[in-house]
């Protein structure tokens, strides 16, 4: 949905497992406000907002006593389908985004196509099991949900790296920034980016 301070979107997502709220502006200035019960999770998403330049307030109460995997994937659908929401026809819009982000020694390539349909080749090159309280599986699996949420076929690779806590990061700030490209608002455009008409 659309509003007066900008393309905004609401998504709550309750299950047996998570309560997932957030709200997203995709004309705001990287302002983040998130609190998912994981350390290694919420800095990611901070990463994501700020170079995505998208205001995001998200809250989830999740089952991380079992492990991260509900909480990842939960806030990972419940933000993707916030920017779904918030795209709303997706009329103007840049709709293709790609970047590159070092982080040090790691570099990440992230490419986003706003297609309305859904599907991702993910290859962040992570050795270790676990990053913070994350599983190094699951950062993998936030990108699927992402992509699942907010409809968009999305490719991130780790091109080189040592650290996988550099090479998660990298990989995050390229999303972020291909997203940026993607959302933005062409001025001379009007119509919704596709040959059939819809997106």
């Amino acid at each position: 949905m659309s509003g007066a301070t900008g393309r905004v979107g609401q998504v709550e997502r309750t299950t047996a497992e998570t309560r997932v709220r957030v709200s997203v502006n995709l004309d705001g200035t990287g302002v983040c406000r998130v609190s998912t019960g994981l350390g290694f999770l919420d800095h990611m998403l901070d990463a994501l907002c700020r170079h995505g330049r998208l205001d995001v307030e998200l809250t989830c109460q999740g089952d991380v006593q079992v492990d991260d995997h509900h909480t990842v994937e939960d806030c990972a659908l419940a933000l993707g389908s916030a920017i779904d929401r918030a795209l709303g026809e997706r009329r103007g819009i840049g709709r293709f985004g790609s970047a590159h982000a070092p982080l040090d020694e790691a570099l990440a390539r992230a490419v986003i196509d706003l297609s309305g349909r859904p599907g991702t080749w993910i290859d962040l090159q992570l050795r270790r099991a676990m990053i913070g309280q994350v599983a190094t599986e699951n950062l993998s699996h936030f990108f699927t949900s992402l992509a699942v949420g907010m409809r968009a076929t999305l490719h991130v690779d780790v091109l080189r790296g040592e650290n996988d806590h550099h090479k998660a990061e990298a990989a995050f700030k390229a999303s972020a920034l291909a997203l940026r490209q993607a959302v933005s608002i062409d001025a001379r455009a009007s119509d919704v980016p596709s040959t059939k008409g819809v997106l």
